[in-house]
């Protein structure tokens, strides 16, 4: 059993983002050379989400519209308990949340073993600073 890792960086420009990693995961299991095992990708921050769907821009807007709807971006005190410690950023803590923290993906035959249509995703809903995401290929 071998394992390989590699760290992807993050900074965006918007506070929430939706980027498909997909490419950055298939090569880091090229280079791992595991042919048969699995293949951990995770957000390592609490206000960001890695997450496998169809990459498609109308459905990534309507997560953003949806992730909206159930915690809006709120800064003040008022609606979000967490924001009174200073933060104003508790909306990202609960689309974090709802959105997952990482995923898992078998490898087969040295490549990820998808099923039709699904993508990689890096969910970013405080952005404008640096975070990381971790991918981890385990295997033979």
């Amino acid at each position: 059993m071998k394992s390989y890792t590699k760290y992807l960086t993050f900074n965006t420009p918007n506070r929430v983002e939706l980027i498909n990693i997909t490419p950055q995961v298939e090569e880091a299991v090229r280079e791992s050379g595991i042919k048969e095992g699995l293949c951990l990708v995770n957000a390592m921050h609490i206000t960001a989400s890695v997450f496998i769907n169809d990459d498609e821009p109308g459905l990534h807007e309507d997560f953003v519209r949806w992730l909206e709807s159930l915690a809006p971006f709120d800064p003040s005190p008022e609606r979000y308990y967490h924001n009174r410690t200073g933060e104003d950023n508790a909306d990202a803590h609960l689309k974090r949340q709802i959105m997952g923290r990482e995923v898992v993906v078998a490898v087969t035959d040295g490549k990820l073993d998808f099923g039709p249509w699904e993508q990689i995703f890096y969910g970013e809903f405080d952005g404008r600073r640096p975070k990381r995401v971790l991918i981890k290929v385990i295997g033979e």
